[in-house]
């Protein structure tokens, strides 16, 4: 099966205006958002293409020039899904479409790694994303962030099966307790990255924004509005911290994380 990373790239963020063009310090120097979510996917093995998708000038330049190819896509995408629907059209031909969405320089190989395999496995599946179980530091993070008015982390519930039941901004489900920081507990963070087969994710720009993804902000949603088969592949972060750029606090955060795994 042939595999293709698209990073989506949005200069206009609600949230945080040119946010792909922000540098982040690490133990290699400083490197923009979109060069180190694109250095990310480069790492993953088993990919036959990546590009960078973006509707902005500035990005596609700035990528261009560290040796990104990169597909130029329409303003009124709403979202990275829809966004990676676009290049899709542009790209015809792959089995399977990853979405690494470009917030995410911290995402592990292997957790794309293993998110297109078990997409490749179940074939019922219209799309798959990992899920991290949370540790007692990271749940105590997720709260603090809601109490202090932040958009944090992810969190998802689903069957034993391993099909999506529900994602939120929300820390789900609720424990009702405290755990020690190094606690195995229920909450499992969703990680920001997506792998479709190329039939769901043509259809899903056709789809109307429904209530859920309305209010929760999370395009993920769509797909289960729709009734479509979502894949929950739990993932293991082997030491590794992961979290995703959503603010402008979140940037110390993450040069805190890079400084720390060296």
């Amino acid at each position: 099966m042939t595999v293709l990373i698209a990073i989506p790239a949005r200069y206009a963020s609600t949230r945080y205006p040119g946010k792909p063009l922000v540098s982040l310090r690490g133990p290699d120097g400083e490197k923009t958002l979109i060069r180190r979510s694109w250095e990310a996917a480069m790492a993953v093995r088993g990919v036959d293409r990546v590009v960078v998708a973006t509707d902005d000038a500035r990005i596609r330049d700035h990528a261009a020039g560290f040796g990104a190819e990169v597909v130029m896509t329409s303003p009124d995408c709403q979202n990275g899904t829809e966004r990676c629907a676009e290049v899709a059209r542009h790209l015809p031909g792959f089995d399977i479409i990853v979405n690494l969405q470009g917030d995410a320089p911290l995402t592990p190989a292997w957790f794309v790694e293993d998110l297109v395999t078990g997409l490749r496995a179940d074939r019922d599946a219209d799309i798959a994303t990992p899920v991290l179980r949370c540790d007692g530091r990271a749940v105590a993070g997720f709260l603090a962030d809601r109490r202090e008015g932040r958009v944090g982390g992810t969190t998802a519930v689903f069957s034993a099966g391993g099909r999506g039941l529900y994602f939120s901004k929300e820390v789900i489900p609720y424990t009702g307790r405290t755990y020690a920081d190094d606690a195995a507990t229920p909450v499992f963070h969703h990680v920001g990255v997506y792998a479709y087969r190329p039939a769901a994710l043509a259809a899903y720009p056709g789809w109307p924004t429904g209530p859920l993804e309305t209010l929760e902000g999370l395009e993920q949603l769509r797909f289960l509005e729709n009734g479509r088969q979502v894949l929950c592949v739990e993932v293991q972060a082997h030491g590794r911290q992961f979290w995703e750029l959503n603010n402008p606090s979140d940037v110390s955060r993450i040069e805190a994380m890079m400084a720390e795994m060296g």
